[in-house]
């Protein structure tokens, strides 16, 4: 048998009944005490290091305390893990790559042993690279490892950062790690930018030609901006070793602090949890760090490693012996980024060609509001959203069970919308390969585009919202009228229905653990419950904020009352005609049961308490 999950909650002791009459019971023989154990050649070794460890800054209190602490148990969880383990691979296989690879600009003849090269005038750092592939042991998959790790990094952090925005785990008091995500995401593109940079092949001079263009739209500075990065007018002979002590040096510092943080804050602040029986606000259900946990993270750890090893091996990505070593004269037909740049791309590629010659300077807006700006304003967005939702809400209060997408319909409706307009960006990255392989004109493509990324994450916001509020019916119908049996009954008078049975009391918690959010009405705050009037009411902002409240949650469902759920549970065993005897769905308990037992409570607890 599973042990069962443990919860963080301190456990009651047993208390004393105060009475004073007294049992005399009969001392039971001792059972013989078997002799200790010896510990083995290993932990006789360790013991003594870790007891002057112990004396000198108590590691034992500290470890017992980490290793006990409890984590919740869903596979939505493990999408942080990925990311985790990815930078680890990264790291791993960087120190490797490190060690041969020569980030030099000077140019020399190619003497490898990469035949259709021989001869030909390149930069060392292409040479390094080629040497990488072909001449060192093991080069090839280190170099193939470190790049899908890299592409995995990333999106690993993406995936979870919109897992942690659809359920609301980035409220009250977790903003500032949504904040550190953010950050990690957006220093994460750099530094992939920079890794993919470094070979000094075509496809990557083809995109660092491409962020100098972006440098140089900058408005007044953006050519002095060039000159500063690229030590003169590109491609100049020190970008790639600046390039380089930013990648193996600074970001990964910073990306490596960041995480510590990142960790370090759902340590103190607790991990969040789905709702479900058992599980409130103020406990965490789940399994301990040691051995439980511990166990299943290493062995995730090397199916990750694993996996990212096989596609090393199998998969092949970059072969930068086919792009050549870069020349500012040539660019390769049909260049790709990579995948988490290709939206940058696309909104340059589809924007009309916008200039404007202002005091003898050229404002190139074709590059710089869709590059510069868009991501600018992208990860703005992103840091600022949850205290906009928690400002427009006024929910203050701490927050560790998370929603349900459905039930928060309009912030549902935004992160398909804007995943929507993300994904058109990224489809206009590769407008040309879009023409080439589906025979269409590359201009229709264009067009269709630039009107795609404003209609349709509005109709992807407007058809999100009406699924999220249909399934928010389809729970209040379950919790109303029981889930279907498949039983169809044909009644006297010929006409045919379906038994429904009483949802299982943990099912019926879990739809009903959830706050509903009141529609603010305006003037309605405007006195304090003293009848004092309040100071800033009646304005600007809080006209706004009442209609940013009417659009979040004017169309939301309400959920029943206890009294509604009452009579729904008596209504349900009375249909079924067996006196209240029918099974419950999911755990064999009587519908009887169930209507005056423990999901009634939990139910009520669920109502009242929000």
């Amino acid at each position: 048998m599973a042990k069962p999950a443990q919860t963080s909650s301190a456990p009651t002791s047993a208390a004393s009944t105060g009475d004073t009459a007294t049992t005399t019971t009969t001392a039971a023989p001792a059972a013989p005490k078997r002799p200790a154990a010896k510990p083995g050649p290993v932990l006789a070794a360790a013991a003594g290091p870790a007891k002057w460890a112990d004396e000198r800054i108590g590691l034992a209190g500290l470890g017992r305390a980490g290793l006990r602490k409890v984590f919740p148990d869903h596979w939505s969880f493990l999408l942080g893990e990925i990311a985790l383990y990815s930078f680890i691979v990264l790291l791993l296989t960087g120190v490797f790559l490190t060690l041969w690879f020569k980030p030099s600009m000077a140019e020399i003849e190619y003497e490898g042993s990469y035949q259709l090269m021989r001869g030909l005038p390149m930069s060392e750092a292409f040479a390094s690279t080629l040497a990488l592939s072909f001449d060192i042991r093991g080069g090839l998959l280190m170099r193939q490892m470190h790049h899908w790790a890299a592409l995995l990094f990333v999106a690993a952090m993406f995936i979870h950062m919109l897992r942690v925005f659809f359920t609301g785990a980035f409220r009250k008091p977790r903003e500032l790690n949504w904040l550190l995500g953010v950050g990690l995401i957006a220093i994460g593109m750099i530094e992939g930018f920079a890794g993919y940079s470094l070979p000094d092949d075509l496809l990557s001079g083809t995109g660092l030609r491409f962020v100098d263009g972006l440098i140089r739209s900058i408005p007044i500075i953006g050519t002095w901006a060039e000159f500063f990065v690229f030590g003169a007018e590109f491609p100049g002979e020190i970008v790639i070793p600046r390039l380089y002590m930013v990648h193996i040096l600074l970001i990964p510092a910073v990306i490596l602090g960041l995480i510590t943080a990142h960790l370090a804050l759902v340590v103190y602040h607790k991990h969040t949890q789905f709702p479900g029986p058992g599980r409130t606000e103020q406990n965490v259900v789940g399994y301990p760090l040691f051995p439980v946990y511990a166990a299943k993270a290493g062995g995730f750890f090397f199916i990750v490693f694993g996996v990212l090893t096989l596609f090393g091996a199998l998969m092949q990505i970059n072969p930068v012996w086919k792009y050549g070593p870069y020349n500012p004269a040539q660019v390769t037909a049909g260049s790709q980024p990579d995948w988490y740049m290709g939206w940058v791309e696309g909104a340059v590629r589809i924007m009309p060609a916008w200039e404007s010659y202002i005091g003898g300077t050229t404002w190139s807006w074709n590059v710089f509001l869709p590059a510069v700006m868009l991501m600018g304003a992208l990860f703005t967005l992103m840091g600022a959203y949850p205290f906009i939702e928690q400002w427009i809400t006024g929910d203050k209060s701490e927050h560790h069970l998370l929603e349900r997408p459905r039930n928060n319909p309009t912030r549902t409706a935004f992160g398909v919308a804007a995943i929507t307009c993300y994904g058109l960006f990224w489809a206009g990255g590769g407008n040309d390969i879009i023409a080439t392989q589906f025979h269409v004109s590359l201009n229709a493509v264009t067009v269709f585009l630039r009107v795609a990324v404003f209609v349709g994450p509005v109709i992807a916001f407007i058809v999100t919202k009406r699924i999220c509020i249909s399934l928010q019916r389809a729970d209040v119908e379950k919790l109303t009228h029981g889930s279907e049996s498949g039983v169809i009954e044909r009644d006297p008078q010929g006409g045919y229905s379906e038994r429904h049975l009483p949802l299982s009391e943990g099912a019926a918690f879990t739809l009903t653990e959830h706050k509903v959010h009141k529609v603010l009405e305006r003037g309605g705050e405007q006195v304090d419950e003293h009848g004092v009037a309040k100071s800033g009411t009646g304005g600007v902002k809080e006209k706004l904020r009442v209609i940013g409240s009417s659009f979040y949650f004017a169309d939301n469902v309400a959920k029943p009352t206890t009294e509604e759920l009452e009579e729904a549970r008596h209504h349900i065993v009375g249909s079924n005609g067996q006196n209240g005897h029918h099974e419950v769905e999911g755990n064999g308990a009587r519908a009887d049961e169930v209507a005056d037992g423990p999901a009634k409570r939990e139910l009520k607890t669920a109502d009242e308490g929000h």
